[in-house]
């Protein structure tokens, strides 16, 4: 009965331990299944990292925050790892890329494909690597649609450009006159008393008495009252001289006649305006003395107008006499004024330093005034094809021109280019480094720009740091310490 005792309370208990045995094995499986797959996933990055050498350490959030050895950067942050193979994936293979072929006396004169010059000289090649502004760089599809990167196609055809410039408004000086005293006298009657006084050829401008108008008058009449009496051919050579003499006075031949009809001398004689326009300038006070060789008035007609335009010495080359001209004006822009290069001055002017071009413009309804500031757009006619892209796509140095070419796959190249001339809807001229067909961007090109400066930056610097093997760069004033 004791045996059976014993028995019976020793059961449970190898029960209930052979329980425990079997849940501590079960906790006790995981713990180790996790710990065999951590370390197998080192392993495995320890072997991709064997493959995948890397160069340097970066900080998350500044690119410029570089390191030798992980850790955490300035913001105890953990690095993130460069591998070298990011770095020259884009570099070149050493293979150089032929873009365009060019004359050898004339980098302007660019083909695509090899031949002979104008001149008949053999072409050159021109190479891709010979405009590069930085390194190559490949940016990620969705990166690339975030930025909102727009590519165009660069064309090659007829040069359309116009010249916009402004000008003024001056008077015709070939349909200017000056009216000039011939005599001394006096002033008795003035008709045309102010500047900007309108006259048509034969109106009165003024008055005048003098002695010698007076003794040409009774010269006058005793000529023809002695051909009168006797018709001599003698006589009338006399009265054909005295009339003559009264008509180089500037004497109107109505005067003249006036005096045969009445018989009688005039104590003054009408002076008549010799043109059609308006009075510029006078020279005369009604009731003054006036000596011989006085200008008493400038009459100028405004029937015709020239305007003077500026253009930039660059420009000169492309205008001609004859060619189409557009002017506006300030207080009526819609409408528009024709008219046509009349001349080109041979010098530039010294302050400016701009050539003047005058244009002949017809004025029939007196809109057009001088001293009238104006808006000039000339037209360039030619039939020469050039290579041209969006300004916009340009980035100016300031020393020099960069633009960004699609290599396709989200690879993108910087090139050095010459622009030339500004062209219509916003394109520009390019003299050389593309050719038709090429894909440049035209917007987000200023990011792709900065990413390409960095890239080329931290591959000179990587490049230092093999060749001196010096200490590790710490932070980006080091860093740009050592670029200096």
């Amino acid at each position: 009965m004791k045996l059976f005792t014993n028995n019976y309370l020793i059961m449970p208990l190898l029960f209930t331990a052979i329980i425990l045995f079997a849940i501590l094995s079960l906790n006790l499986r995981p713990a180790v299944s996790a710990s065999s797959e951590k370390e197998l996933s080192t392993k495995a990055d320890t072997k991709d990292s064997e493959k995948r050498k890397i160069i340097y350490w970066r900080a998350p959030m500044n690119p410029l925050e570089i390191y030798d050895d992980p850790g955490k950067s300035k913001m105890g942050m953990d690095l993130v790892p460069v591998y070298e193979d990011d770095v020259s994936e884009d570099s070149s293979n050493g293979e150089r890329k032929i873009i365009y072929w060019k004359a050898p006396m004339d980098p302007t004169e660019i083909y695509e494909s090899p031949g002979k010059s104008k001149t008949g000289m053999d072409l050159i090649p021109a190479y891709e690597d010979e405009f590069m502004g930085g390194v190559d760089i490949k940016i990620d599809p969705v990166v690339e649609q975030n930025m909102g990167t727009k590519t165009e196609i660069v064309q090659k055809g007829l040069l359309k450009h116009s010249i916009k410039t402004y000008g003024n408004i001056t008077i015709d000086e070939t349909r200017t006159r000056v009216v000039s005293q011939k005599y001394g006298g006096w002033i008795e009657k003035l008709y045309a008393n102010y500047t900007g006084y309108m006259v048509k050829k034969g109106d009165p401008l003024y008055e005048i008495y003098s002695p010698a108008l007076l003794a040409s008058q009774e010269e006058y009449l005793s000529a023809y009252k002695n051909f009168q009496r006797k018709k001599t051919e003698f006589n009338r050579d006399i009265l054909d001289s005295a009339r003559l003499r009264l008509s180089y006075f500037d004497i109107a031949e109505t005067e003249i006649q006036s005096i045969k009809e009445n018989g009688r001398v005039k104590k003054t004689l009408l002076v008549r305006s010799p043109v059609s326009g308006v009075v510029t300038h006078k020279n005369v006070i009604e009731g003054s003395f006036v000596k011989t060789g006085t200008s008493l008035f400038t009459i100028s007609d405004l029937s015709h107008v020239w305007v003077e335009a500026h253009i930039f010495e660059y420009e000169q080359n492309l205008v001609s006499i004859g060619q189409e001209v557009e002017m506006t004006l300030s207080y009526n822009p819609k409408k528009i004024y024709q008219g046509k290069i009349a001349y080109i001055f041979p010098y530039l002017q010294q302050k400016t330093r701009d050539v003047i071009i005058r244009i002949d413009f017809k004025n029939a309804n007196n809109e057009l005034k001088p001293d009238m500031f104006t808006k000039i757009k000339i037209y360039i006619d030619s039939k020469k094809e050039v290579v041209s892209i969006f300004s916009q796509a340009v980035i100016n140095s300031g020393e020099r021109s960069i633009v960004f070419v699609s290599k396709g796959g989200g690879k993108y190249s910087p090139r050095e280019i010459t622009t030339g001339v500004q062209l219509d809807d916003g394109m520009v001229q390019v003299l050389s480094g593309l050719s038709p067909g090429e894909i440049i961007v035209t917007s987000g090109q200023f990011l792709l720009d900065s990413e390409s400066r960095l890239r080329e930056a931290v591959q000179k610097m990587i490049k230092a740091k093999k060749s001196s093997r010096s200490e590790p760069v710490k932070d980006e004033d080091d860093f740009f310490k050592e670029m200096e």
